[in-house]
């Protein structure tokens, strides 16, 4: 497995949120993570990504333990984040947002570099001297989405992908991220669009208060009608 999450306890301060939560992803596969708000798929996040410490269980990236191992050495491993709200540089242009996150991995077949990700995304070519704040939300999302891509990913996290996204826009971040997929990325996506996601992922989990309650393909979700009115309806 490229990530294992192994009985995982984490949460804030004295506030427990995740109770020995457990998933993994293969090389080249596409997860979600679904559940209700407020269930600890964001946590389940940021302690992969190593902005919160886990109390118990381990996450093994490819075999090594990231317990302890701070974020950025976490990125450098090979695993990218695509932040709820976004949180690119406001005041650094698209340019310098790039840059700045470029890490370049020897022997890599067709590494993301500057001109790629313009390549994919053709808009933040042409807003390139433009300020992070001075973009719609829907170029934010490209711009976080770019960035990730310069850290040269094996594993991609999205959370919450297209939220606060017009329709259009949306369709086009899904249009990319399945030529992501297409080039064989290993994914882990957060959406509320559970329809979306059910014609693009490999494998679903849903936490529910800090555990992972359900799991299975597209299709096996697909036909259990009893399973998504417990633990997605709103």
């Amino acid at each position: 497995m490229l990530l294992e999450v192994d009985r995982l306890e984490a949460g804030y301060g004295s506030s427990q949120v995740l109770f020995g939560l457990s998933f993994a992803v293969a090389e080249h596969q596409v997860i979600s993570l679904l559940g209700r708000n407020g269930m600890g798929k964001t946590t389940t996040i940021r302690a992969v990504m190593g902005m919160i410490a886990a109390s118990k269980g381990d996450i093994r990236f490819d075999g090594q333990s990231l317990r302890n191992v701070k974020p950025h050495q976490i990125a450098h491993l090979g695993i990218g984040l695509v932040p709820e709200g976004r949180h690119i540089f406001p005041n650094l242009t698209v340019r310098e947002n790039l840059l700045m996150a470029e890490i370049r991995r020897h022997g890599a077949a067709n590494p993301w570099d500057f001109e790629r990700v313009l390549a994919f995304f053709p808009r933040l070519g042409e807003r390139l001297n433009n300020g992070g704040s001075q973009l719609s939300g829907g170029e934010q999302q490209m711009l976080a989405i770019g960035r990730a891509l310069m850290t040269n990913p094996r594993l991609l996290i999205l959370d919450e992908a297209t939220e606060g996204l017009a329709p259009v826009i949306r369709q086009d971040i899904w249009a990319h991220l399945r030529r992501l997929r297409e080039d064989g990325l290993a994914l882990i996506v957060i959406d509320k669009e559970v329809d979306t996601l059910n014609n693009f992922v490999d494998r679903h989990f849903i936490v529910e208060k800090g555990c992972v309650v359900w799991a299975g393909s597209q299709a096996e979700l697909q036909v259990d009608s009893a399973i998504r009115e417990k633990y997605l309806a709103v």
